[in-house]
């Protein structure tokens, strides 16, 4: 059974989803080692979220996913050094067919600040690559994940929802042009050289800046040469900071800020502009001390998700409706699949009549045509059964025909039990499958 564990920038505090985004590399791990239940998990950690997807056991052993989920969150709580209370108030339960819903409408990017984000898109196919390399995937998982790729694909191709390429950073800016009179004209220092440094720069390039200088905290300098960027090294890295008109960081270094209010402030005493910084890290980049200093404006992922506009409704709605569709069929695919293990079973009971009776047939002398006969009569059977299987579990009434075939055939049944059958889905304490607080 699919479950997923969602944090998010509409329901949680920025505080909460700082803790949650550092908890390290080794998180996928440990979640799938909390509870014997657990047999994947995939976690899709960003700047605006963090989420974890399990694959969980549903059978006689397991009836509920509440146990795996509560120890998923004391692992998380853990990890994150936030109370358990903490996490299992803030962090939303998702499970059955909502799962491939939610993630679908990440994935395309219609649960972002910026609407129609381009970089999530990357991010959760990278997540899931990150889950195989550590051998946490399952089948459900990959499918999921897969889909979610191809519905997203489907969802920028079909609508005009990604055509401006928004992205947070280019929100950022936007929010930011009002501040920058010329972007042509402004010294501009971008701290960071991770994944959402080139995001950034190209943003900036687009707005017009020319001037653009780079700083890495790690010390890496392939990407401005690859750029044909200014590097700032370390020694020159305060000054630099102190001089610029507009500061963009996006790094992932988070032992210290980056940018400190009383040092940043002193290094800047006596300026006759006021500096823009836009702080697009998660944890924070730069002190929040430095909303309080004179002439600093700071844009950071709070305000900016304030300040998030609303697209057009049409475009919102052609592409959710492109999303529910493929949720749907996901859902159904995956009723067809839970019925998989009865389907064998009942064709290998089948055919072990078939072979009985073609056994006698031969020691009786029958003809050749007997045989055609009878293996046409039972290939017809079974193809009526298991497409009418099929339709049943495609609409949710899969778990009805089992229940039938192990009742007609109660040796399929036997062997449909130690094929390891799997039940359909049911939410903890037999509700309907759903989203809401754990």
């Amino acid at each position: 059974m699919l479950v997923a564990l969602t944090a998010h920038q509409r329901s949680t505090p920025l505080a909460s989803l700082e803790r949650l985004s550092v908890i390290g590399d080794e998180v996928g791990t440990r979640l799938t080692e909390a509870h014997d239940a657990i047999q994947g998990a995939v976690v899709l950690a960003t700047c605006n979220r963090f989420e974890a997807y399990f694959d969980l056991r549903d059978d006689a052993d397991f009836p509920s996913t509440i146990p795996a989920m509560d120890a998923a969150m004391e692992e998380i709580a853990k990890l994150s050094d936030l109370p358990y209370r903490t996490v299992r108030e803030t962090v939303d339960f998702a499970h059955g067919n909502k799962v491939a819903h939610h993630l679908f409408s990440v994935a395309s990017g219609l649960d972002s600040v910026a609407v129609g984000e381009d970089e999530i898109a990357g991010q959760v196919r990278r997540a899931l690559d990150d889950a195989r390399r550590g051998g946490l995937t399952t089948a459900p998982l990959e499918h999921l994940f897969q889909r979610a790729t191809e519905t997203s694909r489907a969802v920028k191709n079909s609508t005009r929802i990604g055509e401006s390429g928004r992205s947070l950073v280019r929100l950022a800016l936007e929010l930011a042009s009002s501040r920058v009179a010329d972007w042509s004209a402004a010294r501009v220092l971008l701290v960071g050289t991770g994944r959402y440094a080139a995001a950034s720069l190209a943003a900036l390039r687009d707005k017009g800046a020319v001037d653009v200088r780079v700083h890495s905290r790690s010390g890496r300098s392939r990407f401005a040469q690859r750029e044909h960027l200014v590097a700032v090294d370390a020694e020159h890295y305060a000054e630099e900071a102190a001089a610029a008109d507009v500061i963009v960081t996006c790094t992932t270094t988070t032992d210290t800020y980056a940018l400190t209010a009383a040092e940043h402030a002193a290094r800047r005493a006596g300026a006759d502009r006021t500096q823009l910084i836009i702080d697009l890290g998660l944890p924070r980049n730069v002190d929040p001390a430095l909303r309080d200093v004179a002439d600093i404006e700071l844009l950071d992922l709070e305000t900016i998700r304030i300040h998030a506009p609303i697209d057009e409704f049409a475009t919102l709605d052609e592409a959710r409706e492109i999303v529910a569709g493929a949720a749907a069929r996901h859902a159904a695919a995956r009723r067809v699949h839970e019925v998989a293990p009865s389907v064998v079973a009942m064709r290998g009971y089948i055919t072990g009549i078939l072979d009985d009776e073609l056994e006698r047939a031969r020691l009786r002398g029958e003809s050749p045509q007997v045989e055609a006969a009878l293996r046409h009569f039972s290939g017809v059977l079974l193809h009526r059964l298991i497409a009418q299987g099929h339709t049943l579990a495609s609409s949710g009434s899969g778990a009805a025909w089992a229940d039938a075939v192990a009742t007609v055939f109660p040796a399929a049944a036997e062997a449909s039990t130690t094929t390891g059958a799997v039940p359909t889905e049911r939410a903890p304490g037999g509700a309907q499958a759903g989203v809401g607080r754990s």
